[in-house]
């Protein structure tokens, strides 16, 4: 199923993009499995511009050609080699340049070249109609009658609509998504905004000149027969607006009148089908089956033989539709058609089910009425129709509605526990959330007592019928990716979730950081209280010191990770084992509140050289980005992302940064002060890590994902600037993600440079920014303007100055 973006947007505000949309359709039960982009005007008419006429001159080679000069905005006007028998000095014309595609409207689309024609240069094309994709005329060059200044684009003369298309695999289960609206409903919920229905305040009946009378005889079949007659129509070609709306989803245009009533069918997931009232036989409309073995001529011009089961709407005398199947080939419009009679009705989904599968037919009504509709809505969905008809087709509405419903269907009451809510779903959502998820989604709720409440649910939800549909109604607008999954979550109705194992983690961790030229070591818990005294260290809770300790050594339990790991750093370096990279998962303790609390690190350091001193590379020192980059694998392996990084104030540290999600610290990094590695005898720089290991393998989730590779180009684009000494990466990278996130795929600080020429507190940045739409190959304008956008952020937000 196709939904239009533009469409979606005259019924509910949407501030996000596309692919962000796609995402809460995904989340909301309804998969988006392709966005693709729609141009009302194939190609957009991009790389057109207009341009005048100077000059027109026989071609000295060729009778039927012509030598132009044709003014297009530059310095000097262009030749160009025209065939038009219409082209004339004066005119005003559009204009192919070399280099642009065309898209004609027939045929592939080819790239305008410069080219010898019959010996004489030609740099462009003058247009005709069908060779840009306007029309189909080809007769001559499109004359233009503008003020417009040559070298405007020539999209500024068309109204080019560019639009995306959801393509939505809906489930069978789903027929209420099965419309504009309907998706429309999904994100209201979603997003808990309101809903904006085209108005029918201005619907009312001219006169009643032409009443037909309705008989429905099979009342199981066809619960609701809603019917209505318009006079003195016109029938002609829809306008843009309208083509466009179903060009993008599929559909190609036919006429006004049956344009409108696919455009309703879209809109409201409500089928309708107008008849030729001039040709009902006897003025009147009769639901009913027909003898076996009768045949009927459909519009497609094919004799199909009815069965008993076959619900059909006749006139007096013959049949005229398959009721919500297909139209019939005698009764439908024309363009001599001057009066109708419009339908719209509720057909059992088991008739249309059985009459579609015998007679092999698939419509798109038939594709809904099958699934289930809504019967409460046949007489708006008229309404809606009939002013559009009086809007686009003229006439008058000449008779009041024909509304035969017998037997109104009512809405389902359904009683839900709000412990089988709790039980069903894993987690306690509260009341209020729960009735404003329902309420959102036009189930009514009414509370019986504490520990229950009665769900009123419209019967266009033809796939809520008990309390385990309310409840998967709540979830998905609650959001799946809400629901946490604890080490101890269960439920009676899921499958065991997979097993997190702290060992294999760590694991995990351990062989890439190994892979990485670490060693693992394993220290003591015990530590000496000296380490903390002598530097005034102010730790989280109480130190936990040992009864019966055996030396003042090991007298109390550690509460950080790097004394015991500077003592493995002083022994190696002691025994000239001076190039360190190690890692520990320990423990650290502390008492806070009368109760003993412990929790996971992991602790990384480095010292020393990088690598060791060999033919190809000099030696160079670690420095704090080769342990940042290790940390950031943790935390990429982790799957914790959106962390934020500060500087860091942290007695143990000389510089470094803390790291964050949310209220939570994931840990710090940086360079430990001299006076402390000092303590242990060490002259040279150490680099320390201390990271929440509980909170990395909370986060962590052991599942694969797999990506397509992209299809369209990345693109890079470096950048230069000179901004204030203090701003970090971080800063940087946040603002760019701010300005432009849906094609920023990737930044990389290739350069960074304070000194020579370089102001004084500043320092320069050489960023190279990688971009990517995934939908489409982008454009040197798109480009162009993401890094306009880019620059002036940085300017405005951050004084910066770019060096260009």
């Amino acid at each position: 199923m196709k939904i239009s973006y533009n469409w979606l947007k005259q019924y509910i505000n949407i501030e996000e993009e596309p692919e962000e949309l796609g995402k809460i359709l995904t989340a909301t039960g309804l998969e988006v499995e392709s966005i693709t982009s729609f141009e009302s005007i194939p190609g957009g008419l991009k790389g057109l511009v207009i341009g005048e006429v100077i000059t027109c001159a026989k071609h000295p080679n060729a009778d039927k050609l012509s030598i132009t000069t044709v003014d297009v905005g530059e310095e000097q006007p262009v030749q160009i080699v025209c065939g038009a028998t219409n082209v004339a000095a004066g005119q005003k014309v559009i204009v192919a340049q070399p280099g642009t595609t065309l898209h004609p409207f027939k045929g592939e689309p080819f790239t305008i070249k410069k080219a010898k024609i019959r010996g004489e240069q030609s740099e462009g094309m003058i247009c005709a109609e069908d060779e840009i994709g306007l029309g189909e005329n080809h007769d001559g060059i499109i004359v233009l009658d503008t003020q417009l200044h040559n070298g405007t684009p020539a999209t500024i003369l068309c109204n080019v609509e560019n639009d995306h298309v959801f393509e939505i695999g809906l489930t069978p289960n789903r027929a209420d998504a099965a419309s504009h609206i309907g998706v429309a409903r999904d994100i209201k919920a979603f997003k808990n905004s309101s809903l904006q229905w085209p108005s029918i305040d201005n619907f009312k009946v001219d006169d009643t000149s032409l009443t037909i009378p309705v008989v429905v005889e099979d009342q199981v079949g066809c619960p609701r027969f809603s019917g209505l007659t318009i006079s003195g129509v016109t029938i002609s070609e829809s306008p843009d607006w309208l083509k466009n709306r179903l060009r993008a989803i599929g559909l190609t245009p036919i006429n006004n009148i049956v344009d409108i009533t696919n455009f309703i069918c879209h809109e409201l997931g409500q089928p309708l089908h107008a008849y030729d009232a001039d040709k009902i036989a006897g003025g009147k409309v009769i639901v009913k089956t027909m003898p076996a073995g009768t045949k009927f001529k459909t519009l497609d011009e094919k004799e199909r033989t009815l069965t008993v089961h076959d619900l059909m709407v006749c006139s007096a005398e013959e049949a005229m539709c398959i009721a919500g199947v297909f139209g019939g080939a005698q009764s439908g419009i024309t363009t001599k058609t001057k009066n109708i009679f419009l339908e719209g009705a509720y057909w059992s989904p088991d008739y249309i089910r059985k009459t579609g599968m015998h007679h092999q037919l698939k419509t798109d009504a038939s594709f809904r009425f099958e699934r289930g509709t809504d019967p409460n809505l046949t007489v708006y969905a008229i309404k809606r129709t009939a002013l559009l008809i009086k809007e686009l087709a003229g006439g008058r509405i000449s008779s009041e509605i024909v509304d035969v419903y017998p037997k109104k269907i009512e809405n389902r009451n359904i009683t839900v526990k709000f412990s089988h809510i709790t039980r069903l779903i894993g987690k306690d959502i509260p009341k209020d959330r729960v009735y404003t998820i329902l309420n959102s989604l036009d189930i009514a709720t009414q509370e019986d007592n504490d520990k229950q409440f009665t769900a009123s649910v419209p019967p266009y939800r033809v796939d809520v019928v008990q309390e385990a549909d309310i409840i998967e109604e709540i979830l998905r607008i609650y959001g799946l990716d809400n629901i946490e999954l604890s080490d101890n979550a269960g439920t009676s109705f899921l499958a065991d979730f997979p097993t997190k194992d702290k060992n294999v983690y760590q694991r995990t961790i351990g062989e890439m950081l190994v892979g990485n030229g670490f060693y693992e070591i394993l220290t003591n818990s015990l530590t000496h209280e000296a380490y903390y005294k002598k530097h005034s260290l102010a730790s989280s809770g109480q130190r936990i010191e040992i009864l019966n300790k055996l030396s003042e050594e090991q007298g109390v339990l550690r509460q950080t990770m790097l004394f015991t790991g500077l003592e493995v750093c002083e022994h190696n370096i002691n025994r000239r084992q001076k190039d360190l990279k190690l890692f520990e998962f320990g423990k650290i303790y502390w008492k806070a509140d009368s109760e003993y609390k412990e929790e996971e690190r992991l602790a990384l350091y480095l010292s020393g050289n990088f690598e060791a001193e060999n033919w190809h590379l000099k030696p160079r020192k670690v420095t704090y980005f080769d342990l940042a980059q290790q940390v950031n694998n943790i935390l990429q392996k982790s799957n914790l992302t959106d962390v934020k990084q500060d500087q860091l104030d942290d007695p143990l540290f000389e510089y470094g940064m803390v790291m964050t999600k949310g209220n939570l610290e994931v840990g710090r990094i940086g360079k430990i002060k001299p006076a402390i590695a000092k303590d242990f005898g060490l002259k040279q720089e150490i680099f320390y890590a201390d990271l929440n290991a509980a909170l990395l393998f909370k986060t962590a989730n052991p599942k694969l994902v797999i990506e397509e590779v992209p299809r369209y180009p990345e693109v890079r684009r470096d950048l230069s600037l000179v901004l204030d000494r203090q701003v970090t990466f971080a800063e940087i990278k946040n603002l760019v993600l701010a300005t432009e996130k849906k094609l920023i795929k990737e930044l990389i600080a290739f350069d960074v440079y304070e000194g020579k020429n370089i102001p004084e507190g500043k320092k320069a940045y050489a960023l190279g920014f990688i971009l990517l739409d995934a939908t489409k190959t982008l454009t040197d304008e798109e480009i162009d303007k993401t890094m306009n956008k880019l620059m002036s952020a940085f300017e405005q937000k951050m004084g910066a100055l770019i060096r260009k």
